[in-house]
């Protein structure tokens, strides 16, 4: 059975200002992951694209909110979802502690990506103008977007090859559990993108 077929719990994540929990690192990631309490989403990760070759710059998106994220450990499957509040608030903590250069590779804390750094990062808000990047498919409102600087020459060329498609925040957070009614609305939506998921790998297979 498709996992969005499942009826699993759903938890929401947050921070709080004055502890530890918030994303302190960012991966450039490959292959899923599988975590608890301390978070790695590699299994949800989110695919960026190379800016520009020639000053060696990948964007994409970071955090989306409301899209469900399938988990399995050893408390079992379930979902858990981050609204656009606390991804703001994810984003201010995460610059208020410098975490720009906090790259590690395939969430191993021993392969740090020296050498690469975000520059560029924002949250988009149609209401005040920061919408979705020109060439990226629209992302709704509340959406960490970022862009890094790769200047280490071996990750550079990983990146040309497609060693490394997406980026993958890990950090620590507190969950809470939400609704049946919410937990039906994110069943409807994980259908949703998985079918415009296959729709996409589709076209791309037709070019």
């Amino acid at each position: 059975m498709n996992i969005v077929e499942k009826k699993l719990p759903v938890f929401k994540l947050f921070i709080e200002d004055g502890d530890q929990t918030g994303v302190s690192y960012v991966a450039l990631v490959d292959q899923p992951a599988i975590e608890r309490t301390w978070q790695m989403f590699e299994s949800q990760s989110y695919d960026f694209k190379i800016k520009d070759k020639d000053k060696q710059i990948v964007e994409g998106a970071l955090m989306i909110p409301g899209m469900p994220i399938y988990r399995r450990d050893s408390q079992g499957e379930y979902y858990v979802v981050f609204d656009a509040e606390t991804i703001e608030k994810i984003v201010l903590k995460f610059h208020k502690m410098q975490s720009q250069a906090n790259v590690n590779l395939m969430h191993d804390a021993n392969l740090k990506a020296d050498g690469v750094f975000m520059f560029e990062s924002f949250v988009i808000d149609s209401k005040r103008g920061k919408n979705t990047p020109t060439g990226t498919n629209p992302l709704p409102d509340g959406t960490w977007y970022g862009s890094y600087k790769v200047e280490n020459s071996k990750i550079w060329e990983a990146v040309k090859a497609g060693t490394f498609k997406g980026f993958s925040v890990e950090g620590e957070f507190m969950n809470r559990p939400i609704g049946e009614n919410s937990q039906s609305k994110l069943d409807g939506l994980a259908k949703k993108i998985a079918n415009l998921r296959a729709e996409i790998q589709e076209l791309r297979n037709t070019l």
